[in-house]
């Protein structure tokens, strides 16, 4: 009986946990997947932030370039990874810290942008553009995002379309404006333009 016990234990042991976290990857492979999202040239050069055991952001790569890549986060299922020029850091960082804080939803940007407006934050003084990509999971081994799908956009703080030519609205496969006249105002391209 004692035996049986103790197999069953051992059994217990090595099994799956239910709702047990994935081992957190290493920090070389965070950056390989957080890169992708990069034209090829750029990714040797780009500051990384990916996650440590305490399961927080923080740079683990300094890059000499002049883009920002954060890794996906390995508490979520799906792979997601985001490139942005450096000039956009204390807006997403404020984000981020929001975020961290219990600010949740749309009362994110209320608190950013209210805070552009007081001179608080501030915001880059040309374009600046921002990589993403997106997918079910990713294949380390190859270093490939299952499906992606990819996003391009280039913010262009308080532009409109009347201050652009660009429309407002999603056309066709042209760039539009998204949130038009705000601080977070971007050219929105279609992947395979």
């Amino acid at each position: 009986m004692t035996r049986i016990f103790v197999l069953a234990v051992a059994a217990a042991a090595a099994a799956p946990q239910l709702g047990a976290q994935a081992p957190l990857p290493p920090a070389g492979q965070q950056i390989a997947g957080a890169v992708l999202p990069l034209p090829v040239d750029q990714r040797a050069l780009a500051t990384v932030m990916g996650y440590g055991a305490d399961g927080k952001l923080a740079v683990i790569r300094k890059g000499t370039g002049d883009m920002i890549c954060l890794a996906s986060d390995p508490k979520q299922k799906e792979f997601h990874a985001a490139c942005y020029h450096n000039d956009m850091e204390p807006f997403m960082a404020r984000g981020r810290a929001l975020r961290a804080s219990g600010v949740t939803g749309g009362q994110v940007d209320t608190v950013r942008f209210r805070e552009v407006k007081e001179g608080k934050l501030k915001l880059p003084k040309g374009p600046s553009a921002m990589f993403q990509i997106f997918g079910d999971g990713y294949d380390a081994v190859k270093n490939e995002v299952e499906k992606p799908s990819l996003l391009y956009v280039v913010y262009i703080p308080f532009s409109t379309g009347k201050t652009t030519g660009l429309p407002e609205k999603p056309y066709g496969k042209a760039p539009w404006v998204m949130f038009p006249g705000t601080p977070k105002a971007h050219i929105m391209f279609t992947p395979g333009m």
